[in-house]
């Protein structure tokens, strides 16, 4: 169903998630370091990448940190529960989702349908966020196609991760209304996976930052402390 990257220097972890990958009709290409994983992950993009944090020659953070340089592929990563710094840091560099060790193969193989079905590269159409649409839409400077997703802002291209992209499509639905954090995990992540209010505010203020390389006075998406977020159509 989907090309998937996997790297952990951990063989019984890789022997195991490869197996149960490739159990659900995926092909699993495997690497043991940071650095073979980063030069395998630009020569031949996948569908998905799953990242561990520690690894030899390059950690997780340093791998996911460049590809994201060049990529926008669906990254999953794998961390201990006492890691939580990690997980923030991770978020802020571009991470979809995470998972914690030790998991179940069920709880990965959940986690991996649920970002392919956001992206459709399990072979069907992209799904529809929150509010049921995949049409383009238009508000004042941006431009997002959720078909192709492709999001622009003065006709400059702003390269979004799935769950960027699906948490300001929610916002540009319904420009002037106040989205919840609640509202937004909603719209960006499946009913299974839960993440908490920083998540999303570290999704957020990535977000910015993209726009603001292309326009240094965007200021489309406002904070309301202690609410939520909502979009302001200029």
């Amino acid at each position: 169903m989907a090309n998937i990257t996997l790297v952990d220097d951990d063989e019984n972890i890789v022997a195991s998630v490869s197996l149960a990958l490739e159990s659900h009709g995926h092909k699993v290409t495997a690497f043991h370091d940071g650095a073979a994983g980063l030069e395998a992950l630009e020569a031949s993009p996948p569908d998905l990448a799953i990242l561990d944090v520690k690894m030899p020659r390059m950690d997780g953070m340093e791998v996911l940190r460049r590809l994201r340089q060049t990529s926008q592929i669906p990254v999953i990563m794998l961390t201990s529960k006492d890691e939580e710094i990690d997980e923030i840091l991770g978020f802020n560099l571009g991470a979809d989702d995470y998972i914690h060790k030790p998991f179940s193969q069920r709880l990965l193989i959940e986690r991996v349908k649920a970002l392919l079905r956001r992206t459709g590269a399990d072979g069907a159409e992209p799904e529809p966020s929150a509010e049921g649409s995949t049409k383009a839409i238009k508000r004042g400077k941006l431009s997002m196609d959720p078909a192709r997703h492709e999001s622009t802002w003065e006709g400059k291209p702003v390269k979004l991760t799935v769950t960027e992209f699906l948490l300001l499509q929610a916002l540009a639905q319904r420009p002037g209304f106040v989205k919840s954090r609640d509202n937004l995990m909603d719209a960006a992540y499946d009913d299974q996976v839960y993440v908490d209010d920083r998540t999303i505010d570290s999704h957020v203020k990535r977000m910015r930052k993209k726009f603001r390389v292309v326009d240094p006075e965007f200021d489309a998406i406002e904070t309301l402390y202690g609410v939520g977020y909502r979009y302001r159509e200029s």
